[in-house]
């Protein structure tokens, strides 16, 4: 049953200055829109109803889930708040698609995602038309005292779902990984090569500024802008290969306490991690990997991938070097670091904490990155399964040390003090 959106909610706290600075080109937003939403269903196509169902463990979403939690972002933050007699597409998908937002009400525990068989696809189709149809009107027809504040929270819509988009997929690559079949999501996909490159990239140590300046989208986590003291160091050109991780295995790195951290250690050896995740034997000895086309043989050429935090501080200390600051990274970045973007998500040896003088805003976006920032590290870049548009040097992913089903690698540093 249709309800009607509820007066009094909570409403976040927008825009942001940079958006509000800005010319409005309401026709320019409504095919920035289409263009997201469709590329969320573009990913999702060759995916069976049964392939967009399953829920392989905690940390992954069903595909099903992940484009109908993208529609009530829309429908929470935008529609109800901003468009006068909205009809809310069914009022229970409020607690089934809602993640952590605590200030946005009550939701199904995260673990239940996959139990969750109705809707179906077919209506979590519908459910994004609908709402499709109601955020095109909105852009369009939003009286210009409101259309700042409708844009802000579009802009940051869209970005969330870009992030989802990173998620279905690797979602679904951890799926079909237990799947004895090998299945494939798309037989034609393959990991693009970096450009060759080889040495270091020198950094003068010093004071530095990082951060996002403005003009254009961030996160909030990526701000203020502030200054870091660097010692001088050099960042590999390179990220680390799969040949050079085989030979880090074939030196027993997985068995050798001294080269982990405890943690670290404990992990490998409970989990029984003897290569990085989605590595298996064949039947003649050769390596293989489970990638978005099926099984495949490894390839030494191309950086590895799906390797932890602990696996990248174990390899670092391994090769007797050591994993790059978010800070250096980011001053890398800017000097035109070779692959930087579009290969793997890069480990670097930072903590996920606040910048100095960050503040969440407030409101239920608030909950987006600030109450995340303990017990994980930062990563730097973009994987192979970013979406276009969606990388940028200051952006600052972060996950928990063990975790691994993402395209996350590594390139390593060294000090020149």
């Amino acid at each position: 049953m249709a309800a009607t959106a509820q007066a009094g909610e909570a409403r976040p706290a927008f825009p942001p200055p940079d958006v509000a600075a800005r010319p409005i080109d309401r026709a320019a937003w409504i095919a920035a829109f289409r263009e997201v939403r469709d590329e969320t269903e573009r990913r999702a196509a060759p995916l069976s109803p049964e392939d967009q169902q399953i829920q392989s463990m905690p940390d992954a979403s069903p595909t099903k889930w992940h484009r109908a939690h993208t529609t009530w972002f829309f429908e929470q933050f935008l529609l109800r708040p901003h468009v006068p007699g909205y009809r809310i597409f069914d009022e229970r998908f409020f607690y089934l698609f809602n993640s952590y937002y605590v200030a946005a009400g009550p939701r199904a525990p995260r673990i239940s995602r996959g139990l969750v068989t109705r809707p179906t696809c077919a209506e979590v189709a519908a459910y994004r038309a609908h709402v499709d149809r109601a955020v095109a009107a909105l852009i369009g027809e939003a009286p210009e005292a409101a259309l700042a504040e409708v844009i802000g929270i579009v802009e940051i819509g869209l970005h969330h779902e870009q992030q989802h988009q990173e998620l279905l997929l690797t979602d679904i690559l951890h799926a079909f990984a237990q799947n004895p079949l090998a299945p494939a999501y798309d037989p034609a996909w393959r990991f693009p090569a970096p450009a060759p490159a080889e040495g270091a990239l020198p950094l003068d140590g010093g004071i530095a500024e990082i951060g996002h300046a403005g003009g254009g989208f961030s996160f909030d986590n990526e701000s203020p802008r502030h200054a870091v003291l660097l010692q001088p160091a050099g960042l590999d050109r390179a990220l680390v290969t799969n040949g050079e991780w085989l030979d880090f295995m074939q030196d027993r790195g997985y068995a050798r306490a001294e080269l982990w951290l405890s943690d670290g250690f404990v992990a490998a050896q409970t989990e029984g991690w003897e290569a990085p995740g989605y590595w298996r034997r064949t039947e003649d000895g050769v390596w293989a990997s489970m990638t978005l086309a099926g099984l495949r043989t490894v390839d030494p050429a191309l950086p590895v991938t799906h390797v932890s935090y602990y696996e990248a501080d174990a390899f670092a200390r391994w090769a007797g070097r050591e994993l790059p600051t978010e800070a250096e990274w980011e001053v890398a970045a800017n000097a035109g670091l070779d692959g930087a973007f579009g290969h793997v998500w890069q480990w670097t040896r930072s903590a996920y904490s606040a910048y100095p003088g960050y503040r969440p805003v407030p409101g239920a976006l608030g909950e987006y990155n600030g109450k995340f920032m303990v017990s994980q590290f930062v990563l730097r870049g973009s994987s192979v399964a970013t979406p276009r548009g969606h990388s940028r040097a200051t952006y600052r992913n972060f996950f928990y040390p063990h975790q691994r089903w993402q395209f996350t690698g590594l390139r390593l540093s060294q000090g020149r003090a």
